[in-house]
């Protein structure tokens, strides 16, 4: 086994550095989960995550884990809306009688973030993950890396597998690459129980999501099944729009009377996003790597999910991240390789390959979403689908 006596380092507890540890711990290897937050409890994990059939889906039944997804997931909140600018329902999901069941390649059964983490933590050995544990710099030794984190602790390791997403601190010592913005911004927020605090958009989305589109610009809704509503309002704006704005972003009023110059033409409805006062914004410009991006193979490090292919969003994150996992434990536990390199090198240009090819079409989807035309766009997307 390549892995024999080989301590390995996973720096990020998201769900493909979880997922990785999982697979990894099933063959027998020595794993420690790097993770930045203090506990599993300390912060509020993010946005539903639909799993698809060939990738998120495929690394949970490799994982043994699928009986605890059927037990967690959230039948029907893959049911999708598209609405204008009005609230004009152009296609909605909720028409259908089903949306699939496991075993259908076009079913992608969705679950809330948290879930999912507790999920795969649960299933890792006792002091598998070191919380706590803020990454400050690494430092190559004879044949591995010695991890300093801000506490003032280190680790000696044989292996870093940097699954620390877009603002990893192993990337880095990968390569010199670094994201480039999209062009679009998005403005995150989530309104807990939505019932009470935004109930015209709470029925509008049905337990499931929405896309409303307009004026090159979009809103996308999603419940989650602790009764809260995430929402993500994006457009197209320069790269630091965030400080150009001159808005307060702890001040919901000076967001509010931009968001109605901006979005002037939509419903009053939508302004209900607003009137919960707890609210907290965050803006989040999208960013990507270069799609023809590459690099040499390093023989102790290397890197998975969106610390390697960050892209915008396009449902397929944390589907690619986990397909990584996958793909990257069997090439380190299925003796087909002779030394970790060319195990490494294998999984890499896979990786390469499959990103070239989803950033391509990410790349279309960004382009065709924020024109005059994505509303149109999706609404024929939608139909050509299988039901």
């Amino acid at each position: 086994m390549l892995l024999q006596n080989k301590k390995i380092a996973i720096v990020g507890g998201g769900p493909g550095g979880l997922t990785l540890a999982r697979l990894l711990q099933l063959k027998g290897a020595n794993v420690k989960v790097y993770e930045r937050d203090e506990n599993r409890n300390v912060r509020l994990q993010g946005a539903t995550l639909d799993l698809h059939y060939g990738s998120g889906l495929k690394a949970i039944e490799a994982a043994g884990l699928t009986e605890a997804f059927k037990a967690n997931y959230r039948p029907d909140n893959d049911r999708y809306r598209v609405v204008d600018e009005k609230g004009n329902v152009l296609h909605d999901d909720h028409d259908k009688v089903s949306t699939g069941d496991f075993g259908d390649e076009f079913f992608r059964p969705e679950i809330d973030r948290g879930p999912l983490r507790d999920i795969l933590i649960d299933a890792l050995q006792p002091d598998t993950i070191v919380w706590d544990s803020h990454i400050v710099s690494l430092e190559e030794k004879e044949n591995g890396w010695e991890i300093i984190f801000k506490n003032g602790n280190t680790a000696t390791v044989d292996l870093i597998i940097g699954a620390d997403g877009a603002n990893s601190k192993i990337r880095p010592f990968v390569t010199p690459i670094k994201p480039f913005y999209s062009g679009v911004t998005y403005l995150v927020c989530n309104i807990p129980d939505s019932e009470k605090n935004a109930p015209k958009l709470h029925n509008l989305t049905k337990g499931g999501k929405i896309s409303a589109m307009a004026d090159s610009k979009t809103l996308f809704l999603s419940a989650k099944g602790d009764g809260s509503l995430d929402f993500y309002i994006g457009w197209k704006a320069t790269a630091n729009w965030a400080t150009e704005s001159g808005i307060d972003f702890k001040n919901n009023k000076e967001i509010l009377e931009w968001f109605k110059k901006e979005f002037a033409n939509w419903d009053t409805m939508w302004l209900e996003l607003f009137d919960y006062d707890e609210t907290e914004f965050v803006v989040r410009p999208l960013h990507g790597m270069p799609l023809d991006q590459y690099w040499e193979t390093n023989p102790n490090i290397t890197l998975l999910g969106d610390a390697a292919h960050l892209l915008p969003p396009n449902g397929e994150g944390v589907n690619s991240a986990m397909l990584d996992a996958l793909y990257l434990s069997e090439n380190l536990t299925n003796g087909k390789f002779t030394d970790v390199k060319s195990a490494i090198e294998d999984y890499e240009k896979q990786m390469f390959e499959r990103f070239a090819a989803e950033g391509k079409e990410t790349a279309e989807m960004m382009d065709w979403m924020y024109s005059p035309d994505g509303l149109k766009i999706m609404v024929e997307l939608f139909q050509q689908m299988p039901n």
